[in-house]
């Protein structure tokens, strides 16, 4: 009885945590191909320039992959202190993800105004030598979104010390467009175009979420079967 029960999370293991792995695997290949193909698209800011969407998902790809490969050879091995050692970073890796919701929740209002703070000062850097992955950025979110500034269109008068917007701020573009009239020009500001849309999208982010903390929730029952499972043996 106990061979076989054994033998059942062994094979369930190996399959979950393949599956696991897989998709560190798509994760991180989207993150390489991004960084290879869009490689001067960075990031909106600049006192964290390596926070760009390809860095962030070949971080998570990597971290997704060794935690599923440890659990794969953990199981195939019967090997107590890989399975330990999986365990541990998937309860420390849960921990976070519930740590980081609260914090967001309970400080939402600071990361408001640090967010806007911060977007705002990279504006200064836009067009300039060195920094074209944020000024690609820029253009992307405001041709996108519709949107001009972080705050307001008035942002840019700032950067350019002058009554002038960058020319994906235009409802038409067009070279030289942002010298316009302002009645040319999108006015609503670029940050709440961007929450709203994540607001939007919550619900969907809300059940990825909740589907990653079950599959972590199963693995770790999982595990703590097969240990009990080894003991018994």
């Amino acid at each position: 009885m106990a061979e076989g029960c054994m033998m059942a999370l062994r094979y369930g293991m190996v399959f979950f945590n393949l599956l696991f792995w897989l998709g560190g695997c798509g994760i991180l290949g989207v993150g390489v191909w991004l960084s290879v193909t869009q490689g001067n698209f960075a990031t909106l800011s600049s006192s964290l320039p390596s926070l760009s969407a390809a860095n962030l998902l070949i971080a998570v790809g990597t971290i997704i992959m060794v935690i599923g490969c440890l659990g794969c050879v953990g199981a195939v091995k019967e090997s107590r202190p890989l399975l330990l050692t999986f365990f541990i970073l998937l309860l420390l890796i849960f921990f976070l993800e519930i740590l980081s919701i609260m914090l967001f929740f309970i400080y939402q209002d600071e990361i408001d105004h640090y967010a806007q703070r911060d977007l705002k000062k990279g504006l200064q850097l836009f067009g300039t030598e060195g920094n074209v992955g944020l000024t690609n950025a820029w253009m992307i979110v405001q041709t996108d979104f519709r949107c001009c500034g972080v705050t307001n269109h008035t942002d840019w008068f700032e950067v350019y010390n002058a009554s002038r917007v960058p020319d994906s701020c235009c409802l038409e573009y067009s070279d030289n467009c942002g010298l316009d009239n302002p009645g040319t020009w999108w006015t609503a500001p670029c940050y709440e175009r961007v929450k709203d849309w994540l607001n939007e999208n919550l619900v969907a982010l809300w059940i990825f979420a909740l589907c990653t903390a079950l599959t972590q929730v199963i693995t770790a029952g999982k595990l703590y079967s097969t240990l009990a499972c080894s003991t018994a043996r």
